[in-house]
């Protein structure tokens, strides 16, 4: 029979670090968190192969007093709390006290700090769990934390670990969240001894310019709304800015990163009426509050919150933002608008002119004597008629009589009219041939005969490297061509070759975002689904009749085909005796 027994705290340490430091990333957000808490005002980041052999931060805050240095790499030792009624509040980035704990416990770690009254710095090392003394160094007042190869104990851990320019991916990211969140500070950064960024300080738009570009800026607007102790401030996008994927949402409570399902249930709602559902907003968005009306202690990464009145919080983020995004709409068309928001409301407007004329000119496209499907001709015999009969019982949906407005497919059967939404009614289609594809591992693949080239960021890039085995499995072959570019070679055949950057920029940030596993597991069907939505018929796209009559047939032959993707219906009947009832007929 096993014996209970206390785990070594080297062991408990190394445990706690899985889940505080997963990757180099994980490590440089605790680092740049306890350096903002220190009260700095410049922060430089060093990285030599993605973080892995080298993490280095320096910073020139309030230091550490040499007594102190001993206690700052224990676990559970921490200035910012004292007590529940602290944790309760808590007003600081850090606070669980485990980050410099878990990296001493996986990583060999070196501590420099000198605080103001102090003549000299003073150093201290650990690796393995075990510190040494204190020795005087030289250093002016603030901290620096270098750590060096990591997990290099745990070398089962360290094979989880992504390749070099994963690492940095993740780690560029980390930094760019943090600097975007404190812009009053200036942040330096170099990997592999290059200079990558080098940002002074700023107000918060320089500093979204800074990292966004200036695109971003110059398409959008300013977002601001405070009852009592509540405040939302920020900048959101336009939508002629919308973006085919999430790599542009920036949301802060308190200064912290977060990403929550109830904020970001209130984004896509200010932006439903006027964005696309298969587009994606982008904003820089702050929320500041009272520390306890929300938990930042939901799991040690501290990227998760729950607030205490979660719905209204939803209705004070969603009004602050709908109101910013139509006042916009509003100034747009009286010409009062910053020269940002003119310039994408004029874009908006000469869109919205351009579609009313085409609209205007599209004809309805009858039905034309050469279709595939004829339901009858003046000059047909009886035994036409009746043979029709039979095939109208085989084809519920009917056969097409035209397309209007460029979005419906108009079809009779023996009930009356049918009417189908062409982009929703292909969408089910496409997925559901995509995931008896994917399911039986048979996706068929289309090489392109030149293939497609995008800039593309270094997350994706690496991303791309990392993960050929899932891209595979999807259909999909995507490479680096340089240090900023991937090239579609290949891609599932069922998909539109014009839609290829689109379907490659989703698929890598589904991959990006969740990871391999879970992408091609729990979130298989939202992937799917989203490849099939860019590979649908657009609206305004012209069909003739037998390309709608073939969509008919194929809705007749699929699944679930009476709803897309997205729950909405795909047809609606109309029968005679409805008809009959409009026009009064019999009356």
């Amino acid at each position: 029979m096993s014996t209970i027994q206390l785990l070594p705290d080297l062991l408990i340490n190394q445990i706690a670090a899985g889940e505080v430091i997963e990757r180099p990333a994980s490590a440089l957000k605790e680092l740049l968190e306890n350096s903002l808490d220190a009260g700095a005002t410049e922060i430089a980041v060093q990285l030599e192969n993605g973080g892995i052999k080298l993490l280095r931060v320096r910073d020139n805050g309030s230091g550490i007093a040499k007594e102190q240095l001993p206690l700052a790499l224990m676990r559970h030792a921490t200035s910012k709390i004292k007590s529940l009624d602290d944790l309760q509040r808590v007003a600081s980035m850090g606070f669980r006290g485990e980050a410099l704990a878990s990296m001493a416990a996986v990583a060999q770690v070196t501590l420099t700090s000198r605080n103001a009254e102090a003549e000299h710095a003073w150093k201290i090392e650990a690796a393995d769990g075990t510190q040494g003394s204190a020795s005087p160094a030289a250093h002016a007042n603030g901290t620096t934390i270098e750590m060096r190869e990591l997990y290099f104990n745990t070398p089962a851990r360290r094979k989880f670990l992504k390749s070099e320019n994963t690492e940095y991916a993740w780690c560029e990211e980390t930094f760019k969240r943090i600097a975007l969140s404190r812009p009053d500070v200036a942040f330096s950064m170099q990997h592999n001894g290059k200079s990558v960024w080098q940002l002074p300080r700023h107000d918060l738009p320089q500093r979204i310019t800074a990292i966004l570009g200036s695109e971003f800026g110059q398409h959008a607007v300013t977002a601001e709304r405070q009852i009592g102790a509540l405040h939302l401030y920020g900048i959101a996008a336009l939508p002629a800015y919308s973006r085919s994927t999430r790599d542009e949402q920036y949301f802060f409570v308190n200064g912290r990163f977060v990403r929550d399902k109830v904020l970001m249930h209130a984004v896509r709602q200010a932006y439903q009426d006027i964005l696309h559902h298969q587009r994606h907003p982008a904003f820089v968005l702050f929320l500041d509050m009272p520390p306890e009306q929300v938990d930042v202690n939901v799991h040690p990464a501290k990227s998760e919150v729950r607030f205490r009145e979660s719905q209204g919080i939803h209705q004070f983020v969603f009004h602050a933002l709908q109101d910013a995004l139509s006042t916009t709409m509003a100034e747009a068309q009286s010409g009062t608008t910053p020269e940002g928001a003119v310039t994408a409301a004029n874009g908006i407007r000469q869109q919205t002119s351009s579609y009313t004329s085409t609209q205007q000119n599209i004809p309805f496209t009858a039905a034309q004597p050469q279709a595939a499907y004829k339901l009858w001709e003046e000059s047909a015999v009886v035994r036409e008629q009746e043979a029709a009969a039979p095939q109208q019982d085989a084809h519920p949906l009917g056969f097409a009589l035209g397309q209007l407005s460029g979005i419906y497919i108009l079809a009779q059967n023996q009930q009356g009219l049918m009417v189908v939404d062409m982009h929703a009614a292909h969408e089910r289609i496409v997925y559901e041939r995509l995931k008896t594809a994917f399911d039986a591992q048979q996706m068929p693949t289309q090489p392109l005969l030149i293939p497609v080239t995008f800039a593309a960021e270094a997350l994706d890039i690496a991303t791309a490297e990392e993960e050929q085995e899932a891209l595979k499995q999807l259909g999909f072959d995507i490479a680096p061509i340089s240090t900023n570019t991937l090239a579609v070679r290949a891609m599932p055949a069922m998909l539109k070759q014009s839609h290829a950057e689109t379907a490659a920029r989703e698929v890598l940030h589904e991959l990006r975002d969740f990871g391999a596993s879970r992408a091609l597991t729990e979130r298989r069907n939202e992937l799917l689904a989203t490849l099939a939505c860019h590979s649908a018929v657009r609206a305004n796209q012209q069909l003739s009749l037998p390309e709608m009559n073939a969509i008919l047939r194929e809705m007749e032959q699929t699944e679930r085909a009476d709803q897309c993707n997205h729950g909405r219906p795909t047809w609606f009947q109309v029968t005679l005796a409805e008809l009959d009832a409009m026009f009064m007929r019999g009356k």
